[in-house]
C-alpha cells in the first residue's frame, strides 16, 4: 500500500511505502507504477540519481531547472538521515515563497514528492548519507539554477549551524529568490 501524506506547501507530498520487516531487515517497494498513479502521481521518470554526503553538516540546495526542463522527483534516504527542504517558488502560487522541512532516514523510509516550480535542497544531519532520487526530466546545463539556501526573505531555519555548513563552490553563490531566474507560474506547470 502507498500512502500520501498532505503538507503545508501545496502540491508537496509525503510518501509513506509498505515495510516488510523480519530479523533478517526489511522489504519495501519505492515505486510501483501502477500503485503510484493509481493515487495521482502519474509520472514518466527518465533518470534516477544518487548522491553520498560523507560527513554530517553537508549542505546541498537550494536547485531547480528552469522551464522546460523542470523536473518532479520522488527523493529518498538510503542510509543517513537528513532534513530535506522545499522552497515554493511558482509565481501566484498560494504559498510562493513559504519553505517546508522534512525529516528522511533510513529509519522512517519516506520519500518527498518535489513538483516542478520548487526549489529543493537538504543537509546531511548523519555522516555516509546515499540520497537518491528519481526524476521525469533530463539534467540540462544550461537550465540549472538556484537560489540563496540563506536568504533572510524566506528565512529557512535550517537545523544545523549554517556557518559551518559544507557547501560547494555553487551553491555558496545562488542568488536571493527576489534577483533569481524563474519562470515558473502556478497553475502552467
Amino acid at each position: 500500500m502507498v500512502k500520501l501524506i498532505d503538507t503545508d506547501l501545496k502540491d508537496v507530498k509525503l510518501i509513506e511505502t509498505d515495510i516488510f520487516g523480519d530479523d533478517r531487515g526489511f522489504f519495501t517497494e519505492t515505486w510501483t507504477k501502477n500503485k503510484f498513479e493509481e493515487l495521482g502521481l502519474k509520472f514518466d521518470f527518465t533518470q534516477d540519481n544518487q548522491s553520498l554526503s560523507s560527513q554530517a553538516g553537508v549542505l546541498r540546495g537550494m536547485h531547480y531547472q528552469l522551464a522546460p526542463y523542470s523536473q518532479t522527483k520522488i527523493v529518498r534516504v538510503v542510509t543517513g538521515v537528513v532534513w530535506d527542504c522545499l522552497v515554493d517558488i511558482r509565481k501566484g502560487s498560494p504559498t510562493y515563497g513559504q519553505w517546508e522541512g522534512y525529516i528522511l532516514s533510513e529509519y522512517n523510509h519516506r520519500q518527498l514528492l518535489v513538483p516542478k516550480g520548487f526549489a529543493h535542497g537538504f543537509t546531511t544531519l548523519t555522516p555516509n548519507v546515499n540520497f537518491v532520487y528519481k526524476v521525469d526530466g533530463y539534467y540540462e546545463p544550461k537550465a540549472d539554477r538556484g537560489i540563496a539556501f540563506d536568504d533572510p526573505n524566506i528565512g529557512i531555519n535550517w537545523p544545523i549551524d549554517t556557518e559551518k555548513a559544507i557547501l560547494s563552490e555553487k551553491d555558496k553563490h545562488h542568488p536571493l529568490l527576489k534577483d533569481a531566474e524563474n519562470n515558473f507560474v502556478y497553475g502552467e506547470i
